[in-house]
């Protein structure tokens, strides 16, 4: 377990899908490397549901339970942000690394087409995890100095 773990922030505009699902594994599956937050410049009044289901079903972790929508503001200030592919303007906080996913939004989309989001943000996640554990992502100025 890495004391001092780098925040990570998953961004899209409104903050109910593909951001959600991006925290979610992110706590799933790199937790013990990096804190997950997601936030949007607008928020939904719920995630979306097929994402709820879909995670529930593929991982069995309830977003409902454990996340809601957030804004910018909500979030403390993180060293990584993640862009989700918004097709608009993205965003903007400030970080010491940045990435877009370009992941197409698959709201109002099949079940196929959210289980392909979803397991490419599994994928992107284990990458960054592994970006991360070996310091090719800028993150904290003490630790990129020191390694």
């Amino acid at each position: 377990m890495r004391e001092n773990k780098p925040k990570v922030a998953f961004i899209c505009v409104h903050n109910s899908c593909r951001s959600q699902i991006a925290e979610a594994l992110g706590k799933h599956f790199a937790g013990d490397i990096f804190e997950s937050y997601s936030a949007g410049t607008e928020t939904k009044p719920q995630i979306n549901q097929d994402a709820v289901r879909l995670m529930k079903e593929l991982y069995a972790i309830d977003m409902e339970i454990t996340q809601h929508s957030k804004l910018l503001d909500d979030i403390p200030s993180v060293d990584i942000v993640i862009t989700m592919g918004c097709n608009v303007e993205c965003p903007y906080l400030p970080c010491k690394h940045r990435e877009d996913w370009g992941l197409d939004d698959p709201t109002g989309k099949s079940d196929e087409e959210f289980r392909k989001v979803i397991a490419t943000i599994e994928i992107k996640i284990k990458e960054l995890k592994e970006k991360i554990i070996y310091r090719h992502v800028p993150y904290n100025l003490e630790n990129t100095k020191n390694g």
